[in-house]
This record gives C-alpha cells, structure tokens and sequence, in this order.
C-alpha cells in the first residue's frame, strides 16, 4: 500500500510516515496543498490522508481535486476539529474516512487497511493487450514487463486506447474521456499528449494514428513505427 500523507506540521507528518514505514505502509509526505496536487499528477496512491487545514490550496480543496479526478481513491481526513457539522462536511467532500486529532498511530493504520481492503473489492480490470499492461487501479503501466511513468494525463489517454483493444478512437473521444467537459475541442491537447506518450512507451511505437479519424493501439510495430510523430 502507498499513501500520500498531506500535513504541515512536520513533527507530525515525519511521525507518520515513519510509523507507517514500519507497518510496511509506504508513504510520501506534502506539507501544503501545492505540493500535495504536484505529487498527486505524478505518482499513484492507494489512499490520500488528509489535514484539512494546510497552506495554499486547502484539504478540502485537494479532497476535491481527488474525486474529480475519477480515480476512486479513497480519502482519510486529519483534523483537530471534532464537531459532527466539520465531519459531514468532509464526508460531503467526499471522504470515506475521518480520525480526529490527536489519534494513535495504531488507529491510523487500521483505517487505512480498512479502506485498502474496502477499495479491493471495487477494483477495476488490468487490461492487457499489445505487450501493454494497464493496471488502473494501482495507476502502473508496463511495456513487456518494463514499468513505464506517465503523468494522470497521459495513463488516462492510455487507458482509453487499450480498452478499445485495437479499434480507432478519434481525438474527440479522447478529449471528451480524458479531460472534461470544459475542454477545447479545437485545443491540440490531444495530439501533444499523444506524441508525449508514445515517446514515454518507447520503440518500436505502439501508437497508430489513422489519418482524419483518430488512433489506436497497433498490434504490428512496423506499422506504427512509419507514423508521423504529431499525428
């Protein structure tokens, strides 16, 4: 299990992280909302743990990021408020959990494996197709067994072009599944995206694009090899 650990009081933030460490938790630690956003569009967690009351954007403000996002990661906040309006407000956030200030550490880990546990039964498919393995759940893509980083962007692009198992997916649908609805459908989002991701995966090129249609995950690399890079 990795958890992202969002708090600004050191002492406290390095506390966890170590006691997770020795419960064979691997954490990472953000002491403010920027921070916690950055790691967030780079790395995959299980679970995010946290303060709402951080520097810059707030908890709340991330907790939001999260669920917007789609990912379904599970939520666990920190905070030394223990009124029950506070705690339903966090819920309506969207947090699946909620320990109060101060807390033990033991307590903590027992949350956290409640939710892993809980997040395993709604686990979504590793698709595999093409030497590609996309695991959504964990956010790991792999290459014929060789782990491949790809920021949010990029994996869920992926993501969309390997559950369609070889047929073409046009840049509108990529746009629409991708971003959000508030995207420019004459942004070139889609293409700069897609050249990023093909360098990211490496040779021989997997990515086909199918002129004025859209792309799709080739199954014969001398094929996809011959594309134009910003096609």
């Amino acid at each position: 299990m990795r958890v992202l650990i969002v708090e600004d009081e050191p002492y406290l933030a390095d506390a966890i992280r170590d006691g997770l460490r020795l419960e064979a938790i691997a954490a990472d630690v953000a002491g403010d909302g920027d921070t916690a956003l950055e790691l967030l569009s780079i790395n995959a967690y299980d679970i995010a743990v946290l303060d709402r009351d951080i520097p810059g954007p707030s908890g709340d403000e991330v907790a939001a990021r999260i669920v917007g996002s789609g990912s379904g990661m599970p939520i666990l906040m920190l905070t030394a408020a223990d009124r029950l309006d506070d705690k339903a407000s966090g819920f309506q956030l969207g947090a699946d959990d909620y320990l109060t200030k101060p807390f033990e550490l033991r307590e903590l880990v027992l949350r956290l494996r409640a939710l892993d546990r809980r997040r395993a039964h709604n686990r979504p498919p590793v698709r595999e197709f093409a030497g590609l393995r996309v695991d959504p759940f964990r956010r790991e893509v792999y290459r014929e067994g060789r782990y491949v980083a790809l920021t949010r962007k990029q994996f869920a692009v992926l993501e969309v072009l390997v559950a369609a198992e070889g047929g073409v997916v046009s840049a509108e649908e990529l746009l629409e599944r991708a971003w959000d609805e508030n995207a420019d459908p004459f942004t070139n989002a889609v293409r700069i995206t897609v050249s990023a991701l093909r360098k990211r995966l490496g040779e021989p090129r997997v990515i086909a694009t199918v002129p004025g249609v859209g792309y799709r995950i080739d199954t014969g690399p001398d094929e996809a090899r011959e594309e134009s890079e910003g096609g």
